[in-house]
């Protein structure tokens, strides 16, 4: 009996993934306790398949050290950990796991316009502080967005889904994107920019939407975020290098801008204290994609690959660079 396909996973993904590999492959998880480059290169040589997070690099040393990989399964949407060129020139597949994280995504952002536009988090702390004076006029006031005008910076699948929700708080929503989208323009009454300039000028409220890549590296910087209006906010559920977080934390220090929801960090799990302490940003810790049927969903698709790859099938969701 020939040896069964070999799965090694950085970390343990949720187990409707892991039973669906383990029917027909050796799964082997590596201790979370442990280094994870030193495990990568003792058990890379000898694996079939790998299934990394997002936060594991897959160097082209690695990938050298693993002759028999025929497919890497990331297990994110985005790939940027993993070398592209260093995998194609071996032929080893690359996956990803899109669409079935958008609408959890897409919620959290309103999640952060609310909480960072209503002072959410202040006045929770206030209450278990039992420090609430009791119900004033000018108390805690905060940003009503209904009417307001939310740009959004890249128009994906994220992209889209924030704003069809943002129909329903009947606000103007402008965007732009690498390209003009016309056919969802005209079902969510969008109105399409130009420039990245024209969106921070006009908008009260900037969702960022983009892929991480060299051309999307410190999109929002200094400049940038001196062309918002200084009543707006700023949302990144994207990647956290897509800002300059120094520039950031300057911006939000000096009141350029009204505050930010940022659930990505430009060296996570690494916070910058000056961050940490400011009043005019509410902070999440990676997780647009955390509802239990987003990730459940994001595992069996990895494990689809897999199986896909082992049949000698196109995988299902083979990424674009390797279509």
């Amino acid at each position: 009996m020939a040896p069964r396909p070999r799965v090694l996973c950085t970390h343990r993904i949720p187990e409707t993934g892991l039973n669906i590999l383990k029917k027909t492959m050796e799964v082997q998880i590596l201790d979370k306790n442990l280094p994870i480059d030193s495990q990568l290169q003792k058990s890379l040589p000898t694996a079939d398949f790998l299934v990394p997070l997002l936060s594991v690099d897959i160097t082209e040393g690695l990938i050298d050290l693993a002759p028999s990989l025929r497919g890497i399964s990331n297990y994110a949407v985005g790939y940027n950990n993993i070398d592209i060129a260093a995998a194609k020139k071996r032929n080893i597949l690359v996956t990803n796991t899109p669409d079935v994280l958008t609408d959890a995504t897409a919620d959290l952002v309103w999640g952060l316009i609310f909480a960072i536009t209503r002072r959410i988090v202040e006045g929770d702390k206030i209450c278990r502080a039992d420090a609430f004076p009791g119900w004033l006029p000018e108390y805690l006031l905060g940003f009503e967005i209904t009417g307001k005008t939310l740009g959004i910076i890249g128009l994906g699948r994220i992209g889209t889904a924030v704003a069809k929700r943002a129909v329903g708080f009947d606000m103007n929503v402008i965007y732009h994107s690498r390209r003009r989208k016309q056919d969802i323009e005209g079902q969510f009454g969008l109105i399409f920019k130009n420039t990245l300039e024209e969106v921070l000028k006009e908008a009260d409220i900037i969702s960022l939407n983009v892929p991480y890549t060299p051309e999307t590296h410190h999109l929002i910087s200094k400049h940038e975020l001196s062309l918002m209006k200084s009543s707006a906010y700023l949302i990144n559920t994207a990647r956290g290098r897509v800002v300059n977080e120094k520039d950031l934390i300057i911006a939000l220090k000096n009141k350029l801008i009204m505050g930010a929801g940022v659930d990505v960090f430009y060296d996570e799990p690494s916070i910058p204290a000056e961050l940490r302490e400011l009043e005019n940003v509410v902070l999440t810790p990676h997780i647009g994609s955390a509802t239990t049927q987003a990730r459940n969903a994001m595992a069996r698709m990895v494990a689809e690959n897999i199986l896909a790859m082992q049949r000698g099938e196109k995988p299902p969701n083979l990424i674009p660079e390797m279509r």
